[in-house]
């Protein structure tokens, strides 16, 4: 990991990202990419596959911080370009409440969310994409599963920190019960 600072406006160096870290909670934005039909029924849930830190593989949600001064409709468009890729064509809504917050806590248990590095709030969203996705940055790849599938305990048993927990609550929030 590189020791230079980071040049981005808004962003934090390591050092101080893991100072705050410590200190405070940290905002996120989450998404559960979908499919949909002509009626607005979804069809199918894309998860993305990663690598975690530990060289464990895992399925995932596009995810990731809001930066200082970013507007939540901005911080959502560019994690879902970073993750989907620039031709994803996510159709995220006019209003922009959050299907449920979403707590991770550094110690295990205190919610179904866990993130050992952090105490952090997240906001979840379902958001429809009808273009190409292709998985950027630390994204292997990106699988459609039907909302029977994606409710699956095996691929449930796949999804470390809670993140199985959070697609339930969007499948049900879709109007899908398993």
């Amino acid at each position: 990991m590189s020791d230079m600072t980071e040049t981005t406006p808004g962003w934090l160096t390591t050092d101080d990202l893991n100072v705050a870290r410590a200190q405070m909670p940290i905002l996120y934005v989450e998404a559960v990419p979908v499919r949909v039909d002509d009626s607005g029924e979804v069809t199918s849930i894309g998860l993305l596959l990663r690598i975690g830190a530990e060289g464990t593989i895992s399925r995932t949600l596009v995810s990731g911080r809001v930066m200082h001064h970013e507007r939540v409709r901005d911080a959502l468009l560019r994690h879902l370009e970073k993750d989907l890729g620039p031709v994803a064509l996510p159709r995220v809504p006019p209003s922009l409440q959050p299907f449920t917050v979403a707590e991770y806590f550094p110690t295990a248990g205190i919610t179904p969310y866990h993130d050992p590095r952090q105490h952090a709030v997240s906001l979840a969203y379902v958001v429809p994409v009808s273009g190409d996705c292709r998985p950027r940055q630390d994204a292997l790849d990106l699988v459609w599963f039907s909302p029977q599938e994606a409710a699956s305990q095996a691929v449930q048993g796949e999804m470390p920190g809670g993140h199985g927990a959070l697609l339930r609550q969007a499948i049900a929030h879709v109007g899908y019960a398993y």
